[in-house]
């Protein structure tokens, strides 16, 4: 009886917040202005996953739920500045990632309780634990996930700015200023890195930030410490011709070099796990070969 009254409260309490996080909060003064730069961030968003996120109820559902979640986020300055880096790499928006934390966590949570009463389990402790583990995990999975995926996208975005960097260099080598060096090396290709350095120097040169700035900017936006760098580089050198070219050559091959490194670690952790997979499949096979004649002997 008493697990039957905790599960029940727990549902209701469930019930509770699904009704608040969907009714329409009040912002403040500071709640819509976080709004109105969120927005602004967010514009960078491609037309097709817009398109993509409005389509169907469990989107719109999620798109919802998500902009209330946000919204009460924002509300209580909570920053979520990893969070936001990553979808920034991803190109994706916080309402739909909150959105769809929010109804796996959901669904674990009617999902699981029904699967125990079929199973005809009932109501305990240990079911109860099961449950909320479960709807905890599905909670943190979708962020798990996005941390892996923009983790592989910002080694993609590693490689790029190397690339970027000595087409700087070929341009300054040419006789074309450092601004113009800048624009010129990221117009070329249509990479999804190369389209961001080209749309971070657009929007500097059109809000009358320096080309650094833009490009200091986006690594904060992104969390890649290589732009910054590079952006810390380049506003020391300023124009200064053969010397930033030189540090950029120098920049560009120790960003290879990191690269390389990191391949062969990979590669190096791929070949101990392939060995250790081999070591465990023949002592499987000499237990399977050795537990006849062992069997016998007792």
């Amino acid at each position: 009886m008493t697990w039957s009254l905790l599960a029940g409260a727990a549902v209701g309490l469930g019930i509770v917040l699904l009704v608040h996080a969907l009714s329409a909060p009040v912002p403040g003064v500071s709640a819509t202005l976080s709004r109105l730069d969120a927005g602004r961030r967010g514009r960078a968003l491609t037309t097709t996953a817009a398109d993509e996120d409005g389509q169907g109820r469990v989107e719109r559902l999620r798109g919802t739920i998500g902009e209330r979640l946000e919204q009460e986020a924002t509300s209580r300055g909570w920053q979520l500045r990893s969070t936001r880096a990553d979808l920034a790499v991803m190109n994706r928006s916080m309402a739909v990632h909150l959105g769809t934390k929010a109804l796996l966590a959901l669904g674990a949570l009617v999902w699981f309780p029904v699967v125990w009463l079929l199973f005809g389990f009932g109501v305990g402790p240990v079911p109860l634990v099961v449950t909320l583990a479960a709807t905890a995990l599905a909670f943190m999975l979708p962020d798990l996930q996005l941390r892996r995926e923009a983790e592989v996208r910002r080694r993609d975005f590693r490689h790029v700015v190397g690339s970027f960097l000595d087409l700087v260099a070929m341009n300054l080598a040419g006789g074309r200023g450092l601004p113009e060096a800048l624009m010129a090396a990221s117009s070329i290709g249509d990479h999804w890195a190369m389209v961001r350095l080209r749309q971070a120097l657009s929007n500097a040169r059109i809000m009358g930030w320096t080309p650094w700035e833009g490009i200091a900017r986006l690594g904060r936006e992104l969390g890649v410490d290589e732009l910054r760098d590079l952006a810390s580089a380049l506003a020391l050198a300023g124009d200064e011709g053969a010397k930033i070219r030189l540090s950029l050559m120098a920049r560009s091959e120790s960003m290879r070099r990191k690269e390389l490194v990191d391949v062969e670690g990979s590669a190096g952790e791929s070949s101990q796990s392939m060995l250790m997979a081999q070591l465990l499949m023949c002592v499987t096979f000499l237990v399977f070969l050795a537990y006849p004649a062992i069997s016998q002997l007792g």
